[in-house]
């Protein structure tokens, strides 16, 4: 086949074959084609977009480019949950240890950093010592003896998506709806649990702005997992403002700490409590959703979760000890503050702005190949409804740059309005799906 013909192809707006499709993907697995041809391809696949067919195509195509986890040695129904992508999103880090708490072995892979958008794995990197790469045999072993195993996506789990995605991430590629789901259910179908939660954002801080595209995205992809035989669920959630109140990788864990000590910020704690509790259900631990989340607030209140995160960290070889003392975590050089510049209410916070001010701390990747700031990121003081004074701090940056911290400031100060007439936050879980 002609690469070049296939790229004119969708660029023109036509459906791509099963073969189309495969010659493109596996070529640049496999390295025939370069970065520039799968760049442009990608483009031709952001405008134009694909029909369900050629998605399931793409999915299949990626899933298949190499292992499928066999993850029948583990005990009871495996859950798996992923998050499309927030903004201050930690939820992994606090629901994992509550479901598994309640019993429900969690086996999950996860992904960095992509765009604006912060990656589990780069946050668990920032806990002295942990390790995201384990064999399989020690995956298996970690899930059936904590509960609980998060490690990021190997060569032999999807290749196919891990080269595209790390190439969508530097070429304005990433909010298309087939590109996501393919890219999303590759990895879930190919990471061998029974149960799939997804947490599929909408608002300024998500790949998808509208709760309408945000319901497309999910119905797709639950179609896909049930169709596959992994009973999927989507929860549509908010991003219209950041989630919690820390964004940047160590402040994160940091705060999904708080969380499962009982002192996190209300909103994440909610949707923690939310999501752990369908997990819950989903890994037959409970009779119902509502009856998981009463687990999982038990789990909440009596530290069994946070008991379990300890456990769960020290089996991968990190510090349990970052339970107690946050002082072993990464720490920043630069601190600068936001302060009110007037009495009122915070009215609105754009997520998006303030992920790519705390991306641009050194907290997120603008390259593929950039290292990032483990310290850096930003902490909200107040969050959309709260009264500020004059002279309030609303938000501190965090960095080891001051250059970058300070034009991280500037984009802080765009991304927070203040009014005289309060508004409330929209509602945080919009609807659920499957």
């Amino acid at each position: 086949m002609n690469t070049v013909d296939i790229i004119i192809k969708k660029r023109d707006g036509h459906r791509l074959t099963a073969e189309e499709t495969a010659h493109m993907v596996m070529g640049y697995t496999e390295g025939s084609i370069p970065d520039y041809q799968m760049a442009a391809f990608l483009m031709a696949v952001f405008f134009r977009g694909m029909d369900r067919e050629e998605t399931v195509t793409l999915t299949n195509v990626m899933r298949d480019s190499g292992d499928i986890m066999d993850l029948s040695a583990i005990e009871g129904v495996k859950v798996d949950k992923h998050s499309t992508g927030g903004v201050g999103d930690k939820t992994t880090l606090i629901v994992g240890p509550l479901a598994a708490a309640c019993g429900v072995p969690v086996a999950k892979m996860s992904g960095r950093g992509l765009g604006f958008t912060g990656g589990t794995v780069d946050k668990l990197g920032a806990i002295p010592g942990f390790r995201i790469s384990l064999e399989e045999s020690e995956f298996i072993r970690q899930v059936n003896e904590k509960g609980i195993a998060v490690i990021g996506q190997t060569g032999h789990i999807a290749p196919a998506d891990k080269k595209i995605y790390a190439l969508r991430d530097v070429t304005g590629t990433v909010d298309n709806l087939s590109l996501i789901t393919a890219s999303i259910m590759s990895k879930k179908l190919a990471a061998g649990s029974d149960a799939i939660l997804l947490d599929v954002k909408c608002g300024s801080g998500a790949f998808m702005k509208t709760q309408e595209d945000a319901e497309k995205l999910a119905e797709m992809m639950v179609g896909i997992g049930n169709s596959c035989g992994k009973k999927t669920v989507a929860a549509i959630t908010d991003m219209e403002q950041p989630l919690g109140r820390a964004v940047g990788n160590a402040l994160e864990v940091r705060e999904a700490i708080d969380v499962l000590r009982g002192c996190g910020p209300d909103d994440i704690t909610e949707l923690s409590l939310v999501l752990a509790g369908m997990m819950i259900y989903m890994g037959e631990k409970a009779a119902s959703a509502e009856e998981g989340r009463e687990m999982a607030e038990e789990a909440l209140s009596s530290g069994a979760g946070l008991e379990k995160f300890r456990q769960f960290v020290a089996g991968q070889g990190g510090d349990p000890r970052v339970t107690e003392d946050y002082g072993i975590l990464p720490g920043s050089e630069v601190e600068l503050e936001f302060v009110a510049p007037e009495d009122g209410y915070v009215s609105s916070i754009d997520a998006m702005k303030i992920g790519l001010a705390s991306q641009h701390t050194g907290a997120g990747r603008e390259k593929k190949e950039d290292d990032i700031d483990l310290a850096a990121g930003l902490c909200l003081h107040r969050k959309v409804g709260d009264r500020v004074s004059k002279g309030d701090v609303i938000c501190t940056v965090y960095g080891n740059n001051v250059k970058k911290t300070k034009k991280a400031l500037e984009e802080v100060v765009d991304a927070v309005k203040i009014s005289e007439e309060k508004t409330e936050p929209g509602r945080l879980v919009k609807k659920i799906i499957g």
